[in-house]
């Protein structure tokens, strides 16, 4: 948009040469490169899943902080717990609102069972919206419900990607010794399958 008010500004008419007029085009191209080259690099990173250890409340190796949530079915879920039938992917997203964020799940939970894998979706928002959202899309195991954002916050879950008050769409992978061995934040609402078990390291 910037660009092409410059150009508005300063037409350029057919037959019409100046060395100056270039020379500062020119310049002017590659002071917006080298802002944006940078932004796009970062929103790469994002779409493809990184991995990193981006959340101040964890890292790569670390023990995961324990927690004691209600799901939406109204059982209580601990980490202990859910570990001592597997190793544990936590999902924490934006929730009600977000279609891509319900749609994960069923997208993802058979393939990951399929591997000892156990989908934990946390949600921050009323447990009866969230469980009206998951019947709609058919989402029959219980969402976890994060309802004073203590466990998000723990996770390093806030504050992604702008989202200062709620998750955006990430990722932990917790060992059945509570370690955490991956750590992905998404700019994306949505990961298919295949470009999430490849980010995990679970493809085969």
């Amino acid at each position: 948009n910037v660009m092409k008010k410059v150009n508005k500004a300063r037409p350029r008419w057919a037959g019409q040469t100046s060395t100056s007029s270039n020379s500062k085009r020119v310049a002017t191209w590659w002071s917006w490169a080298a802002v944006l080259l940078p932004l796009f690099a970062l929103v790469a990173v994002g779409v493809l899943g990184g991995g990193g250890d981006d959340g101040d409340g964890i890292s790569i190796g670390s023990k995961a902080p324990e927690f004691d949530l209600m799901g939406t079915d109204g059982s209580r879920q601990t980490l202990s717990g859910i570990l001592a039938e597997g190793q544990a992917l936590l999902y924490f997203s934006m929730g009600p609102g977000c279609d891509g964020c319900f749609a994960q799940i069923p997208e993802v939970d058979q393939a990951l069972s399929e591997r000892g894998v156990i989908l934990v979706p946390v949600m921050v928002n009323d447990p009866s919206t969230v469980a009206s959202e998951a019947q709609r899309f058919g989402i029959t195991g219980p969402i976890l419900i994060d309802a004073d954002r203590t466990v998000s916050e723990a996770y390093g879950m806030l504050g992604i990607y702008g989202h200062a008050d709620r998750p955006s769409h990430s990722f932990a992978l917790v060992d059945q010794d509570a370690t955490i061995t991956w750590v992905g934040h998404y700019a994306e609402m949505f990961v298919p399958t295949p470009q999430l078990l490849a980010d995990l390291g679970l493809q085969a």
